[in-house]
């Protein structure tokens, strides 16, 4: 049996960071981000859709992507032409793509003492959806010829935007040691700062919100950390927690040699640990049932002869990893293979399942931030906070209408994956919690509308009852009770004020104590009450009411 180090001759890694948008105006539902970027100063430039360059240059890739995906999804993932009679349909994608081409290769060193590893950068695309305050933020990387332990530590340590903890000599748990971009020339453009305790310590107790690490926020500039004391129009806060989704693509020359344990490891993107590679890094109970939970085997038997038996996916929700044979095409071809799959088919998926994550994160932010900004005893915020919910609501609308769906393909593993991922992610039970939330709060928000119709219905029946009695006597006696015609003008005006301003006191008084005189016109109609419980409640109208805690919601 080979007793060798096992080597992953390829590798690689895309990085997902969701993170909301902050509103640039007030009041408007839809904020359109990305046309605050660009420009000769800007590191970010719009990717102009391949889709829809020269045919000449559209591949049997491009094609095999596309058909992949259900047309829903093909909609909303790129659009839709113009149809022969030029009616309007769905229109162009509500993805807006911006990469950044200053950046090369990144180098990590994982752990204090290691020699640093060095990985080329494929692209760095910053992603933007129509009508939702989201961007991802999107790094794919990748090597050659790395020992396997030294993969899963980068799997385990890199994507972190800010340290959990820190170990005793000072450097930051569970993250690299230090991490640089580096430009096409060689130069570092930015370098990790995990090490800073003091100053994530301070921001965290300033703000009650984690601090970025450096060499992220330069990836995201010009947007700025919103938490931040830097100046900037686009600001963005944190999602979730620390660690970035990751999706990781390894080819070795024997898959059959891995044991569970490094199965589990990579399943978990979890570290190398310390001793045999037989060894377990979590208990035996949490792991029964693994095979069946976290691995997707279509591709996987080992005992089978055949190329395609030997490529296993694992799913367990933050993490993506496919593993398969060196030299063989239908694993390794970039075209047509699972590497050309990997980076298109399945980061897509990736892309949905954590967008759609992201998205109902948000949303339920919202809620929460507009119940927290509820000031109950102000008119204008009770009245922001019922505006703020019926923009969520629509805006929920929207986005079930136009991004979410259950099935984005009938191909089989892009089918099963999807739904083992969102599983994962819990992202159905999410989105029920997020529709019941925005539900009990329209619905609310209705009761209460539908209750002030209610009562101005009840005031105005008042009043109008109030009046009626001066209109039928006015009837009765005729209008020449009192003959003024022949008296001066000034009289008659004098008069007609005195009038105006008794009929005004009378009806504003009967809509300030509406709703008493109505208990006290609802008594009166119950023949059952005793004359005096009906005196009392006419008493009560004349008595002075008492202060309100503050406006009705």
């Amino acid at each position: 049996m080979d007793e060798s180090p096992i080597r992953v001759r390829r590798f690689r890694e895309i990085l997902l960071w969701p993170v909301q948008l902050m509103p640039l105006k007030d009041g408007a539902q839809i904020q359109n981000h990305w046309e605050w970027l660009g420009g000769p100063d800007c590191p970010w430039q719009e990717v102009a859709d391949e889709f829809t360059q020269d045919p000449g240059e559209f591949s049997e890739r491009h094609y095999s992507e596309f058909v992949s995906f259900l047309p829903y999804v093909q909609r909303f993932l790129y659009g839709e032409g113009e149809s022969r009679d030029h009616r309007p349909g769905y229109g162009g994608s509500p993805i807006r793509v911006f990469r950044r081409r200053d950046v090369a290769a990144l180098t990590v060193t994982l752990r204090r003492g290691q020699a640093p590893l060095r990985f080329a950068i494929a692209h760095v695309d910053l992603h933007f959806f129509h009508d939702v305050d989201v961007a991802i933020i999107v790094v794919e990387l990748f090597g050659e010829d790395l020992p396997l332990d030294r993969v899963q530590d980068t799997l385990f340590r890199l994507g972190r935007t800010y340290p959990p903890a820190w170990e005793p000599d000072g450097s930051a748990a569970q993250c690299p040691h230090r991490v640089e971009w580096l430009g096409a020339d060689g130069a570092v453009l930015a370098v990790s700062d995990y090490e800073r305790k003091a100053e994530y310590l301070s921001f965290v107790c300033r703000h009650r919100a984690p601090r970025i690490a450096a060499h992220w926020s330069f990836l995201l500039r010009p947007l700025v950390h919103h938490h931040s004391e830097e100046t900037g129009l686009l600001r963005y806060r944190q999602l979730e927690y620390q660690r970035m989704p990751a999706m990781a693509y390894l080819s070795l020359d024997e898959p059959e040699r891995l044991e569970r344990a490094d199965w589990v490891r990579l399943g978990f993107a979890t570290s190398p640990g310390v001793g045999p590679s037989e060894v377990m890094p979590f208990a035996p109970a949490f792991l029964e049932g693994f095979e069946q939970r976290y691995c997707y085997d279509r591709y996987w038997d080992p005992r089978a002869p055949g190329a395609w038996t030997r490529s296993r996916i694992l799913c367990c929700g933050h993490s993506l990893v496919m593993v398969g044979p060196e030299g063989d095409a239908f694993f390794t071809d970039a075209e047509t293979g699972l590497l050309g799959q990997f980076r298109h088919q399945y980061f897509l998926l990736g892309l949905v399942v954590h967008f759609h994550r992201a998205a109902l994160v948000m949303l339920s932010d919202r809620l929460v931030l507009a119940v927290s900004q509820l000031d109950i005893g102000t008119v204008e915020s009770v009245k922001r906070f019922k505006r703020d919910i019926r923009q969520v609501f629509e805006i929920f609308l929207r986005f079930t209408h136009r991004y979410w769906f259950h099935e984005l393909s009938i191909q089989g593993p892009l089918r099963d994956l999807f739904r083992l991922w969102a599983g994962h992610l819990g992202t159905d039970r999410l989105y029920a919690d997020v529709r019941d939330e925005v539900q009990d709060m329209s619905d609310y928000l209705d009761s209460d509308g539908l209750r002030r119709q209610a009562n101005t219905v009840l005031r105005l029946t008042v009043v109008t009852v109030v009046s009626t009695i001066g209109t039928l006597v006015t009837g009765f006696l005729g209008m020449n009770l009192l003959a003024m015609a022949d008296d001066p003008l000034p009289m008659r005006i004098l008069f007609f004020l005195f009038v105006l301003l008794a009929t005004v006191g009378l009806i504003a008084f009967s809509v300030m104590r509406s709703k008493r005189l109505a208990d006290f016109l609802e008594a009166l109609s119950d023949e059952r009450l005793p004359g005096r419980s009906k005196l009392a409640l006419l008493t009560k109208v004349w008595e002075r009411p008492s202060r309100r805690a503050g406006p009705p919601l």
